[in-house]
């Protein structure tokens, strides 16, 4: 009888491990391997792409000292080319794989530019194309990476988005109501009172009045947080017009300012924003002039501040330039409803205080102080509340493109 027991015991684990291994083999058969690393660079960022056999779960973030991109791959393998990857990029000294721990892997990026993780996503297979494990990251200045460094600020499996618990709940609600912060620049001030109206009233009056006017119109709308570079008639630095803007991590900067020209039939609005190299002959005076505040403070401001490094200029500044385009041509379309505006409205030209390589930053010309008519319309507080209106409808759509648009 002991016997019989014992044989059927026996039959029993032999059966209980049998149908553990069915399960337990499949999954092994489903590890992936990540068989390939890509980087590609476009206008505004690096995308980094790995290619798998099949989905894996991730975590990815940074590490400082030195930096890292770090991706923590699970229940993966990793082909020996991603392993002993030994060229370098513009974005990449290197890439390590390591094992801290049995069933992960973790891959990590020693960077030469300093980023932050945008988006972080696995795309299903399609076309000639596997799995793929996608990170689109964009340049940053070091104090920007410093802040998005650790697990605090992973992107893991949950769709892609930044990891939410129970520690980093509050942050990342704090986050997602956080208001879009705007600096507002009022040209000149002080002893720089700008251009001389038909009339004789200074640029720098019509610009306080302007600004204070958009102001109190986004304010009311309650989704930004509004500085001001100025609130009374003082004289402001260019570098120092810029510095405010970064100071208050500004998400976009304007610099509000009328025009005057030599023939006084000149009218209409025009938007600038940053080119070496001024589109026009007229721009690139009118930027000359703009730039001689300089000499009034006794300030050279057109030399590249020393905090950030020549390729981080580069990257960030090309990304900065595309997003004061966009934002100047939903300032040129929504002006065209209301007022009148020169041929090519949206111009460009070496203005320093555009110059912030991680701020969105146009100058709006207002119009001519030096045409009687604009000039009368300008010194008109319900004209000026019709530009800050369609000022504002163009903030509202260049933040509302900027969280919907599919890139970085």
């Amino acid at each position: 009888m002991r016997t019989a027991i014992n044989i059927l015991k026996h039959y029993c684990q032999k059966k209980i491990i049998i149908f553990l291994l069915s399960f337990l083999l499949p999954l092994s058969a489903q590890s992936a391997t990540i068989k390939n690393m890509r980087i590609g660079q476009g206008a505004e960022g690096f995308r980094i792409v790995f290619d798998a056999d099949a989905k894996f779960t991730y975590k990815a973030f940074l590490l400082s000292e030195p930096r890292r991109l770090v991706v923590d791959a699970y229940n993966c393998t990793i082909a020996t080319n991603v392993a002993n990857r030994k060229d370098k990029t513009s974005l990449i000294t290197g890439v390590r794989v390591g094992a801290p721990e049995i069933g992960l892997k973790r891959i990590a990026l020693d960077l030469k530019t300093p980023v932050i993780i945008k988006k972080a996503f696995m795309l299903a297979p399609q076309s000639n194309f596997g799995w793929r494990f996608v990170m689109d990251v964009v340049a940053v200045t070091p104090r920007e990476f410093d802040s998005h460094i650790g697990s605090r600020y992973a992107f893991d499996s949950h769709d892609g988005t930044a990891k939410t618990t129970e520690s980093n709940k509050k942050t990342v609600q704090t986050l997602s109501r956080s208001k879009k912060i705007i600096v507002l620049d009022p040209g000149h001030g002080g002893k720089d009172p700008g251009a001389i109206g038909y009339s004789g009233i200074y640029e720098k009056t019509i610009t306080l009045a302007m600004a204070k006017e958009l102001k109190a119109m986004l304010d009311k709308e309650g989704k930004y947080t509004v500085y001001l570079t100025r609130t009374t008639d003082i004289f402001i630095p260019l570098r120092d017009r810029v510095k405010i803007a970064r100071k208050y991590n500004a998400d976009l900067f304007m610099s509000i300012h009328a025009d005057s020209a030599a023939n006084r039939n000149a009218k209409g609005l025009s938007v600038y924003t940053l080119s070496e190299t001024a589109s026009d002959k007229e721009a690139e005076a009118l930027a000359e002039r703009e730039n001689k505040a300089d000499i009034i403070g006794g300030l050279n401001l057109l030399e590249h501040s020393k905090e950030v490094s020549d390729i981080l200029i580069n990257l960030a500044q090309r990304e900065t330039m595309n997003r004061s385009s966009e934002f100047a041509g939903f300032m040129v379309q929504e002006m065209r409803k209301s007022v009148k505006l020169v041929d090519n409205t949206h111009r460009f030209a070496g203005f320093a205080v555009l110059k912030a390589p991680d701020v969105p930053s146009v100058l709006l010309e207002m119009g001519y102080l030096s045409n009687r008519t604009e000039e009368y319309q300008l010194k008109q507080p319900s004209y000026r509340k019709k530009l800050a209106t369609s000022t504002s409808k163009a903030i509202k759509q260049y933040f509302d493109n900027m969280r919907h648009a599919s890139v970085f």
